[in-house]
């Protein structure tokens, strides 16, 4: 299959400046629509995708988010939301930005041209000692961002397991990834404008990718989050409603189990030794 680069391609839309507030919603929603169909085709890649993902981490590996711009910034959200929702240490997931900290809010100036540098990637990755214990998932809608693709290749080089996330099949990341999760959605109702259909593509399968693997790993029982961090009064309210239901106890003794606890799942173990 050839390279096309479908996020580049013009819009269907034309002359938006002219449209009602109403229809442009409907023509986004329109568009927007489209995502579940393109994702519902690439199932199956994303299911080897988490099985590989999930190797890794049962065995002390670790997994990678790489991107730029709106790429990285999901990365790094999914990577941001794995200690709280699942009780993992920050070092098992993390996301990194072309540019660093300062790109995750920050578009402006020279922060957006990092996505050039085929070097910095690697620098960017050998900072966590990455290794063959690990997999690294690339993210790019275009398929062509040279941070990104050289540092899979690298990887590649160094015998680490690679992945990647395009909206454009057969782009050149797909040639250093020994696993691609290739969608189609068309061009975005902007014209190359792959922070919409793209990127939110993209935060979807990143909740696919990191809630199937953390199910498996066992953070999940039923279908709650007994390892989440109990770390404010909604979450602290959410843990007990999970004791209640899991030990039949008044709201009283799990509230008390998870100040003395600070975590349903040690909670739920000691109760059950009495």
């Amino acid at each position: 299959m050839s390279f096309i680069k479908i996020t580049e391609k013009d819009s269907l839309y034309n002359n938006l400046e002219t449209w009602t507030t109403k229809k442009l919603l409907f023509g986004i929603h329109k568009e927007d629509k489209k995502i579940n169909i393109a994702i519902e085709k690439v199932l199956n890649e994303i299911e080897k995708v988490i099985d590989l993902t999930v190797s890794k981490l049962s065995k002390g590996g670790r997994l990678f988010y790489i991107g730029a711009g709106t790429s990285g910034r999901i990365g790094i959200l999914d990577a941001s939301e794995c200690p709280p929702t699942f009780g993992t240490n920050p070092n098992k997931v993390i996301g990194i930005i072309a540019g660093g900290s300062e790109a995750i809010t920050n578009s402006k100036g020279n922060i957006e041209n990092y996505e050039d540098d085929i070097n910095q990637g690697w620098k960017d990755v050998s900072k966590y000692n990455i290794s063959k214990k690990d997999i690294i998932i690339g993210i790019a809608a275009s398929g062509t961002t040279p941070y990104v693709i050289n540092t899979l290749k690298k990887c590649q080089l160094k015998k680490i397991s690679t992945a990647c996330l395009t909206s454009n099949p057969s782009s050149p990341i797909t040639d250093y990834s020994d696993l691609s999760i290739e969608m189609i959605l068309g061009p975005e109702f902007v014209t190359g404008s792959s922070r919409m259909k793209s990127g939110s593509a993209q935060k979807l399968i990143l909740n696919m990718i990191s809630t199937c693997t953390m199910i498996k790993l066992g953070h999940i029982k039923d279908n709650k989050m007994i390892d989440m961090q109990t770390s404010n009064s909604k979450l602290k309210n959410r843990a007990s409603k999970i004791l209640m239901n899991a030990l039949s106890v008044s709201e009283t003794i799990a509230k008390n189990l998870i100040e003395k606890h600070k975590s349903v799942r040690i909670a739920i173990k000691e109760w059950k030794k009495k």
